[in-house]
């Protein structure tokens, strides 16, 4: 999540003190990445060095005010224009929890999946109504304020994500149980060859005729998994 950026977007509609800051990034993306007020002091004391803010003055309460340069502007265009790196994704804790988790001693990767699963759609339910509350205030509404319109827009990106996530996690134990069933098939066993007795033929001159004999065979065993039901509603 880019603090600086965001900071620097808020900047560019008039200049801001740190918990002015603080408040006004929180009331925009709903608190779903709250900051502290001395991380917010520590971006701008960032920013101020690179020559993308500076102070300017104080407001009637004493606060120290920050404003944002031409140089800031220019950074601040980039960012909108430049789109977001996937190349080299965030650290995602839950992949990195099943990477682990796969041949763990005493771990039952399965009973992990499911137990996300249950959180994952919770989640999921969560958003979900939190989003039919946004609209329902949008639609109360004359005005659409940008606090609200953004804060849905954050929504709508957290049911997708979650809803993603519960595929996911579907396949990851779908494919779990096909992998296991094809660890654990016995290979098909080698067909057994047994020689019949010689038995004089019948009729002058027949020709003395090995009897053939065959038997065995292989049956490869298969085993099935429960999916666990998707839930969630989505609402476009």
């Amino acid at each position: 999540m880019s603090i600086r950026h965001g900071l620097l977007a808020l900047l560019e509609h008039g200049p801001r003190y740190g918990s002015q800051l603080r408040t006004e990034f929180e009331s925009r993306t709903g608190a779903t990445w709250p900051l502290n007020v001395g991380q917010v002091y520590t971006t701008l004391g960032r920013l101020e060095r690179d020559g993308l803010v500076g102070q300017s003055g104080e407001d009637g309460a004493g606060h120290a005010l920050y404003a944002i340069t031409d140089a800031g502007r220019a950074e601040l265009r980039t960012w909108f224009e430049k789109p977001v790196d996937r190349t080299s994704p965030a650290r995602d804790e839950l992949a990195i929890k099943l990477a682990m988790a796969v041949g763990a001693p005493g771990v039952d990767i399965r009973a992990v999946i499911q137990s996300q699963r249950r959180h994952t759609v919770k989640a999921m339910q969560d958003y979900t109504r939190l989003k039919a509350q946004a609209l329902a205030a949008l639609e109360d509404t004359a005005s659409r304020e940008r606090d609200d319109v953004a804060w849905l827009l954050v929504l709508e990106q957290l049911i997708f994500q979650t809803e993603a996530e519960a595929r996911w996690l579907d396949h990851c134990e779908s494919r779990l149980i096909r992998l296991s069933a094809t660890a654990v098939a016995p290979a098909p066993a080698p067909s057994d060859t047994a020689s019949a007795a010689v038995e004089p033929g019948h009729g002058p001159g027949a020709p003395h005729a090995p009897g053939a004999g065959a038997g065995g065979g292989g049956e490869a065993g298969g085993s099935g998994g429960r999916r666990g039901a998707r839930a969630g509603g989505r609402g476009r």
